[in-house]
């Protein structure tokens, strides 16, 4: 009788090679969020009116796809009401932006889907990661559908995205990144929780630095940054005439968005000071001074913004140093409340 052949032995967990990955995965979307910045600054965003998921991969590379990909934007509102008379060369260089940031959406896809399928089928994902890999790559599914839904409020009637769907696009971003970071520092660092350490800052900076990040891309999709070009006042005033006429204003008058982020800005300053303090006090001096060091960074490219009058270079310097300031506050949460390395 033909014997039964045992088994394969199950390949070792490699959560340091998953870990090194989803490093790699972080730093992808930290490269998205800058060119999606420019792209944002430059009004590039619109450039490309069709979501060709496939054959989109590939520019234009004949004058005849280029004026055929042309055509198509001069069909578009931002074209109609801002960009008549753009010559051809003129739509190429915004045209490039947003194919770079496409380009690099798919990159994150692919670079997502093969090695996680990789690890899983040589059954080197550790025990309890595969539904947080599984969310972490639906959360990157929706992000290219948030992107449409994004460009398509611009397609028609207005000559920009809609502000708040372009709040989604980089908060969901922003919650990748996140992801990816936390859960690699868990593979490295340890996932159990822990009890002996300063936690109670952790909520109250997320939710602030959360609500920051969100007033910021309504600031970005208003182009609120051009409302003032003075700091610490504004228009002559600590609270200028006309803020709040309305309920609605917080998140749709430009002089209200505006005000609210400078605001806001404080209390994120002070609140990450304070944590950087406690962190110090408990021995975490590398965690203490990339928090403390990168919100007093943000802090000063958001008034150069200001006082600059939002030029691209500062723009992207600003939302850039957002994304670092999120990795400075999860590696740090991350310390406080899990894992076993000091």
């Amino acid at each position: 009788m033909a014997t039964i052949a045992a088994p394969l032995p199950r390949a070792d967990a490699r959560p340091r090679a998953i870990a090194a990955w989803l490093l790699g995965i972080a730093a992808l979307v930290f490269a998205m969020v800058v060119v999606g910045g420019i792209t944002r600054l430059t009004d590039s965003g619109l450039s490309i009116t069709r979501w060709d998921v496939v054959s989109g991969t590939l520019p234009p590379l004949t004058d005849a796809e280029w004026q055929r990909q042309f055509a198509l934007y001069q069909q578009s509102s931002q074209y109609q009401l801002m960009n008549r008379g753009m010559s051809l060369g003129e739509f190429k260089g915004i045209f490039f932006w947003e194919y770079v940031h496409r380009l690099l959406g798919r990159l994150v896809g692919v670079a997502f889907a093969l090695p996680m399928l990789w690890f899983w089928l040589r059954r080197q994902i550790p025990a309890g990661y595969k539904p947080r890999l599984i969310a972490l790559f639906a959360l990157g599914g929706l992000q290219g559908a948030i992107g449409w839904w994004m460009v398509a409020s611009g397609l028609v009637d207005r000559t920009e995205v809609a502000h708040e769907r372009l709040a989604a696009h980089l908060s969901n971003a922003l919650i990748i990144m996140a992801g990816c970071l936390w859960t690699a520092l868990d593979l490295l660092d340890g996932d159990a929780p822990r009890h002996d350490r300063p936690r109670t800052w952790v909520w109250p900076l997320a939710g602030v630095l959360g609500v920051q990040i969100v007033w910021g891309a309504f600031t970005a999709g208003l182009r609120a940054g051009h409302v003032s070009n003075t700091w610490p006042l504004m228009l002559g005033a600590l609270v200028p005439e006309g803020v709040f006429t309305a309920a609605a204003d917080a998140i749709s008058d430009p002089l209200t968005v505006h005000f609210l982020h400078r605001s806001i800005a404080w209390v994120v300053a002070i609140t990450a000071l304070v944590a950087a303090g406690t962190l110090w006090r408990a021995s975490a001096g590398r965690r203490a001074l990339a928090l403390g060091g990168m919100v007093l960074v943000q802090f000063a490219l958001g008034v150069s913004v200001v006082l600059n009058g939002v030029p691209v270079w500062l723009g992207v310097a600003h939302q850039a140093g957002a994304a670092l300031l999120i990795a400075s506050v999860v590696w740090a949460a991350h310390w406080a409340t899990r894992g076993v390395r000091a």
